[in-house]
């Protein structure tokens, strides 16, 4: 299990996950290349841990559990995951298409 940041984080950016999560996957936080560009966090999948850190830290809730990601908002476990495999302008593609499909 990983965890998942999903739509509640889209223009928040807050960096409370980040500064609190111990193997530092949690991306772009605050000074990092791409963060004002950014629409979201996003947690490396491969590199999480399950430690919970992020889940109390965010003030926004939009950080879980996969197991614990409703149904609206499943597609931001894929999200997560292209970020880090197919790179930042993929994952930030496939959160602009979300949004697209909200309209």
């Amino acid at each position: 299990m990983t965890y998942v940041i999903t739509e509640p984080c889209i223009g928040t950016k807050d960096t409370s996950c980040a500064d609190v999560c111990p193997v530092d996957c949690i991306h772009p936080a605050a000074g990092e290349e791409g963060h004002e560009e950014a629409t979201m966090l996003y947690i490396d999948p491969s590199e999480c841990i399950d430690c919970d850190a992020c889940v109390e830290a965010c003030p926004v809730d939009a950080t879980m559990s996969e197991d614990d990601v409703p149904d609206k908002w499943e597609v931001f476990k894929e999200i997560n995951r292209v970020y880090y495999e197919d790179g930042p302008a993929a994952g930030e593609k496939m959160v602009a298409d979300y949004l697209s499909s909200k309209a």
